[in-house]
Parts: C-alpha cells; sequence; structure tokens
C-alpha cells in the first residue's frame, strides 16, 4: 500500500490549494479515505472523509463550507479542495485508508497560510 500526497505549499489567508493523494496497491475503489491534519504542537486531526463511492462525505466543523473532498476511482486519486484558507489551516496535511485489521497513511503535505 502506498500513499502520496502532493499539492501542498505557500498560500496567502483567503487563497485556495487542491491537495492530491495517489493510491496504489489495493483496489482503491473499495475503501473509504480520509484527509487528516497535524500542526504543530497539536494532534493529528481529522478533516474529511469520503465513502468509497464518493457518495458520502463528512467534515470537520472548522473546515465546512471551505473544503471539499473528492475522489477519482479511474485515477485512484482522492482530493481536498481548500478554498478561504485561513492561518489556522496551517498544518501537515496526510490521507488515510483504513482497512479492518490496519491503517495506511502517507507522508504528508505541507500546507502554510501566511502573508
Amino acid at each position: 500500500v502506498q500513499l502520496v500526497e502532493s499539492g501542498g505549499g505557500l498560500v496567502q489567508p483567503g487563497g485556495s490549494l487542491r491537495l492530491s493523494c495517489a493510491a496504489s496497491g489495493f483496489t482503491f475503489s473499495s475503501y473509504g479515505m480520509s484527509w487528516y491534519r497535524q500542526a504543530p504542537g497539536k494532534e493529528r486531526e481529522l478533516v474529511a472523509a469520503i465513502s468509497s463511492t464518493g457518495g458520502s462525505r463528512d467534515y470537520a466543523d472548522s473546515i465546512q463550507g471551505r473544503f471539499t473532498i473528492s475522489r477519482d476511482n479511474s485515477k485512484n486519486t482522492v482530493y481536498l479542495q481548500m478554498n478561504s484558507l485561513k492561518p489556522e489551516d496551517t498544518a501537515v496535511y496526510y490521507c488515510k485508508v483504513r482497512f479492518i485489521l490496519n491503517s495506511y497513511w502517507g507522508q504528508g503535505t505541507q500546507v502554510t497560510v501566511s502573508s
């Protein structure tokens, strides 16, 4: 199993970024996926989750209405579109897949929101 995030970077407050997570090594279309983030000195927190078909999505209250999770099962990729970014969104963003017995994480991509 491999998860590779990309798309992070430095953006000004109010700006947008789209994160991607390319998955391999498992049947991507059979599993829900999720995005987490971890800010310095804080615990890792769930940002958004999407079901295997994309028909169900859940979001943390802190990003509701600003972030959108989506997936393309033909490309084995899950996305996180982030709009109206705030300094408090600064964190390392990780994608995750959870199986019955274990979970796998990507290496993370840094998002920094600063003027």
